[in-house]
């Protein structure tokens, strides 16, 4: 069985991985700002905490928490932050928090975990098509669509960065799923794809995935959006 850690896990994608890993008997670190959710499932291999990837203070409990673990295989970095403005009415600082979560937050967790990943591990980071060169693009998600276009570089970089040591890094682009983050992008839009569906894909990838694939975008996708 395998260590997990999630992000995001309070709702969505992120709280289905969570109920399916752990019904496969993984062990599994649940972080989210609001942990509520997860507590309330009371899994005999789930461990959570509240956890805001902007705050210094939350790395160090994660350190403490895996020194009990030692080691860890997989990470998921599901968590993200959107923003539906205009851009011409969008704040420096507005702009700021979006990246805050969705790429500075990716690195730090990433940093933060890989002492402990040995080269069997995989590192799957959750991105959208708005952040594919080339895919369609909306209004209004400017700060969101971008970060999610950086996760995917910063994804091949780290994949060539420790190609000879592991883990291995790979990135889904994901299309419309029927979530709570979708419905405050498109609201009244119906995905074709449920949040089950989807993080029953992403559980088997992050499983075996790294076998055939590092450094790779997986355009995970039927739909526009």
């Amino acid at each position: 069985m395998a260590n997990i850690i999630i992000t995001g896990t309070s709702r969505g994608i992120g709280f289905e991985l969570v109920k399916l890993f752990a019904r496969e008997g993984h062990q599994v670190l649940a972080l989210s700002r609001n942990d509520a959710p997860i507590k309330k499932l009371n899994l005999p291999n789930v461990d959570s905490f509240p956890f805001d990837l902007g705050n210094p203070k939350d790395y160090q409990k994660l350190l403490d928490f895996l020194e009990d673990w030692h080691v860890v295989d997989v990470l998921i970095n599901n968590a993200g932050s959107l923003l539906n403005k205009p851009f011409s009415e969008t704040t420096a600082e507005e702009f700021e928090r979006v990246y805050k979560v969705n790429v500075f937050g990716v690195a730090e967790m990433t940093r933060a975990v890989l002492p402990i990943m040995g080269q069997e591990g995989h590192v799957v980071t959750v991105s959208s098509m708005g952040g594919v060169q080339g895919s369609m693009k909306f209004p209004g998600l400017s700060a969101y669509s971008s970060s999610k276009g950086a996760v995917i570089t910063l994804t091949e970089l780290l994949a060539e960065e420790y190609k000879e040591t592991g883990p291995s890094f790979n990135v889904l682009a994901l299309g419309a799923v029927q979530t709570e983050m979708l419905e405050e992008a498109f609201p009244g839009y119906k995905a074709p794809v449920t949040a089950l569906e989807m993080a029953t894909y992403i559980k088997d990838f992050a499983l075996t995935g790294q076998k055939l694939y590092n450094g790779k975008l997986l355009q995970v996708s039927n739909s526009t959006p």
